[in-house]
């Protein structure tokens, strides 16, 4: 059966909370316990950003099952040469259910969030990569750039 794609909707919040918790374990990122946390955290954050529509995601069907998910969230970037500032979409939280991989479930998300944002007109993407997921990111045209983070 073909892959296709979908809008996620509120009730499809505990879904986006399990993808995201799964691609930290993928990423060997957090305890147990801090990915507990991380999930009820998680859980008031996309629930207001689902609701006032500064976040959409997007949900990956193969056949009868889910295969993987995404979000884009309208965050404010800084004006910088070549760009006045404004909402900059940025794509998080991807997953792909672990016997999903492989078959174009996520490029098929990345390709979506990408429409999605030209339809509006945005002029750029941002994200963060893991390993695995780079080189999806890279064969769809994404630049690495140089940030950095330091914990405090």
């Amino acid at each position: 059966m073909a892959l296709r794609i979908r809008r996620a909707s509120l009730r499809d919040l505990p879904l986006l909370i399990r993808h995201r918790r799964g691609m930290f374990e993928d990423m060997q990122r957090g305890s147990k316990a801090e990915l507990d946390q991380h999930d009820r955290d998680y859980a008031k954050w996309a629930r207001k950003r689902l609701i006032d529509r500064s976040m959409v995601g997007f949900v990956a069907i193969d056949g009868k099952e889910v295969a993987a998910s995404g979000c884009v969230w309208l965050r404010e970037k800084q004006p910088a040469p070549g760009y006045p500032g404004g909402r900059v979409p940025y794509l998080l939280s991807m997953f792909t259910e672990r016997h999903k991989r492989g078959r174009g479930a996520a490029t098929a998300i990345v390709k979506a969030a990408l429409a999605w944002a030209r339809t509006r007109k945005l002029p750029l993407m941002l994200l963060h990569a893991s390993d695995a997921g780079r080189p999806i990111y890279e064969r769809l045209g994404f630049k690495a750039t140089n940030e950095m983070e330091i914990k405090l």
